[in-house]
């Protein structure tokens, strides 16, 4: 029990193993709180400074500490997640602090109330009586599938300026939202659980007509499988250069990575085709056990070419057209989207009506036809054009608002 705001801020100044909580916004506020040495209205306002960052995350401070605990991303973390023997000393200073976090973990608005010695109104917030420490191993030892740092707080990410960044408002676009094309995802999903097995898997090209949903397919089987320890992380052409950094930095992560490239082509004479040939033929340099490459394409040959490079005076014109049309031939795995036939597509409109609360009638085949005519054919992304059309339409059922 914390026994006076001194003995508080000093225990806290003490933390260096799980420095990264200690110095995160809701216990830099509260060591500030217990370190308040002004008047009562002062160090009231460096309470209510604490209460709203720790609001910023969610209401509970038990819950807190032990989500950053179990995804701060420290040496004795890392250790365990690579399943390396921690040194005594460190165990001993984990052991000390998880103590610390154990005695914030246990108090209440009420108790910080009286160590203030303020009779007057205070935000409160939650706390729960945990075995800190027990709950803390029971998180560290499911690593593998939680992940830690900025890996277990966010599921899909973006590459930028060469950097690892989380997309905070990620598609969440689910396996059973996607009608038609089974067969295609089911063989997407079997590679990628032969990842999250540990089995080879393929890197993979997704080809086929614009809206038969390629990309839609990979990050609803990246949404399936998250809760066992797959991520997802998008690498703009811009960014495909920063490919084998990204798959260094990801190497010795215990989790398992999709690294994600929509809408592949490449320009004659392209700075990044050459690097695109190494990462597929899996160079020593930039290979990565824990990841595989998805891209999706609506060319079947990725690098553009015209009627001058086969008939130009090239010598080796032969090789150098193989080199660059057979890009595509160097992914392990090629799964094709091919434009549905007219079953297909009605399949998909009537199934995306049913989902969305929408009245089938006589007509609608045919006004899902003419749609798909106007919008350049029948594709799934025709389909949810036209349904999400119908439904902006659909007038109001009598007595809702």
């Amino acid at each position: 029990m914390l026994e006076s705001l001194p003995m508080a801020a000093a225990k806290l100044a003490s933390i260096v193993v799980f420095r990264g909580v200690k110095n995160a916004s809701v216990l830099k506020a509260l060591r500030a709180f217990f370190e308040s040495e002004g008047d009562e209205s002062e160090r009231v306002e460096r309470y209510a400074d604490f209460a709203a960052a720790l609001y910023e995350r969610g209401y509970n401070l038990s819950r807190y500490l032990l989500d950053a605990a179990a995804e701060d991303e420290n040496e004795y973390i890392l250790l365990r997640a690579h399943g390396k023997p921690v040194p005594e000393t460190l165990a001993d200073a984990v052991r000390g602090e998880l103590g610390i976090f154990q005695e914030l973990s246990d108090l209440t608005a009420g108790d910080l109330r009286r160590l203030l010695g303020f009779e007057g109104y205070l935000p409160g917030f939650a706390s729960e009586k945990l075995d800190f420490a027990a709950e803390f191993e029971k998180r560290v030892a499911k690593i593998n599938v939680t992940g830690f740092g900025q890996y277990a707080r966010h599921t899909m990410f973006r590459v930028v300026k060469g950097q690892v960044v989380p997309v905070h408002t990620p598609d969440r676009t689910r396996i059973e939202d996607l009608v038609g094309y089974e067969r295609e995802r089911q063989e997407l999903l079997n590679n990628t659980e032969a990842l999250l097995r540990g089995l080879p898997a393929a890197n993979t090209l997704l080809i086929g007509d614009a809206g038969t949903g390629k990309s839609s397919s990979v990050k609803a089987v990246a949404n399936l499988l998250a809760p066992r320890g797959l991520r997802l992380i998008e690498v703009p052409k811009a960014e495909l250069l920063s490919i084998p950094a990204v798959m260094e930095h990801l190497r010795d992560n215990p989790l398992k990575f999709i690294l994600f490239i929509d809408d592949l082509s490449f320009e004659k004479n392209d700075d990044t085709f050459s690097a695109m040939k190494a990462i597929l033929e899996g160079s020593v340099s930039v290979k990565a056990p824990n990841t595989v490459l998805y891209a999706t394409s609506n060319r079947r040959h990725l690098v553009k070419e015209s009627f001058s490079d086969r008939d130009g005076d090239d010598v080796h014109r032969g090789d150098t057209i193989q080199d660059t049309v057979a890009l595509s031939d160097r992914f392990g795995l090629t799964i094709l989207f091919t434009r549905p036939p007219r079953a297909l597509y009605l399949r998909i409109v009537h199934e995306l009506c049913a989902a969305k609360g929408i009245p089938a009638d006589d007509g609608l085949d045919v006004r899902a036809c003419a749609f798909a005519l106007r919008r350049g054919g029948m594709t799934p992304r025709a389909a949810e054009q036209f349904t999400d059309s119908l439904l902006a339409n659909i007038p109001e059922k009598e007595g809702e608002f």
